[in-house]
């Protein structure tokens, strides 16, 4: 069940960085089907291997995980911008945001 979990938000998250598996496994310093074999169920990374993965994504092993995250890089992204503000300008994005939804 877990590995489930895993090889389904690996093919989810590389396919919305828009690269292929080949691709990634070549970024990756691999041969040319590790991705590949990892999605399709043969294999499972490392735990380094799987390090370096998040690292390629531009996330966490956390951020991996967390399924309810459905874009964890924009996530991760927009969090870093919102540390620069202060906080009367977070309480009027904070309200913002809710008055949206």
């Amino acid at each position: 069940m877990f590995e489930d979990l895993f090889y389904e938000r690996l093919a989810k998250l590389r396919l919305e960085k828009g690269i292929s598996a080949r691709e990634m496994s070549l970024a990756l310093g691999q041969s040319a089907g590790y991705i590949n074999k990892i999605e399709n169920r043969k294999s499972l990374p490392s735990l380094n291997g799987f390090f370096y993965i998040c690292e390629y994504l531009g996330i966490s092993p956390k951020e991996f995980f967390d399924e309810e995250n459905t874009n964890p890089k924009l996530i991760q992204d927009i969090t870093n911008e919102l540390k620069k503000f202060n906080n009367e300008q977070l309480t009027s994005i904070f309200t913002l945001l809710k008055n949206v939804n």
